[in-house]
């Protein structure tokens, strides 16, 4: 910082200034290579990332459509059970007429018995299919949740890597750029087990 003829050099000035004018020695070339390797891994990480958190919000996506096709069904079965309970009542109303009745008037409500019955059992049917279909859908509906998890983990782990990269360059550590390494390939890995549903 300059001001009245004083100034004060920071470290980070310091370095900043070496590197604008070319640096010199083997340190500055071994730096370089580190800076240009950490560089071009860095964008392969960002863009692997990139892949990984769409990965991520698409099976987050379909994990609500699945969940909202979950409740259709739910609602669709409920409306077949309603059905079948109107069909019961029903039938019940005829099983009452048909036995204070008349011998005569009898088979009339006997039919609509056995078709009341017949009724049912395919209106029942029908439920117990829209069921297992609701349960299909809440089954894909957390598998698609779970897989969203893996991937978000997978962004973060490789995002932690983005950041070892970045004080990797500014401290020119060694020990960090591993570390970096290590954060990117545990990332790699948890994304493999999300596009294997692990």
């Amino acid at each position: 910082m300059s001001g009245g003829g004083f100034h004060v050099h920071g470290p980070h000035d310091h370095e900043l200034e070496h590197a604008a004018q070319g640096g010199h020695g083997e340190h500055d070339e071994k730096g370089k290579g580190m800076i240009a390797q950490i560089a071009v891994i860095t964008a392969i990480i960002a863009t692997v990332g990139a892949l990984f958190a769409y990965m991520g919000g698409a099976t987050q996506a379909n994990a609500g459509l699945y969940k909202n096709n979950a409740a259709i069904k739910k609602t669709e079965a409920s409306n077949q059970w309603n059905f079948f309970q109107a069909k019961s009542t029903k039938q019940s109303l005829a099983e009452v007429s048909r036995d204070l009745s008349a011998d005569s008037v009898k088979d009339k409500y006997q039919a609509k018995i056995d078709r009341y019955e017949k009724e049912k059992n395919e209106i029942k049917l029908a439920a117990e299919k829209l069921e297992k279909e609701s349960t299909d859908w809440d089954k894909k509906s957390d598998e698609q949740m779970h897989q969203h998890h893996r991937w978000a983990q997978a962004t973060t782990v490789l995002q932690i890597s983005i950041a070892m990269a970045a004080i990797a360059l500014l401290t020119r550590k060694r020990w960090v750029e591993y570390v970096m390494f290590t954060a990117a390939a545990g990332g790699l890995v948890v994304g493999l087990l999300a596009m294997l549903h692990i």
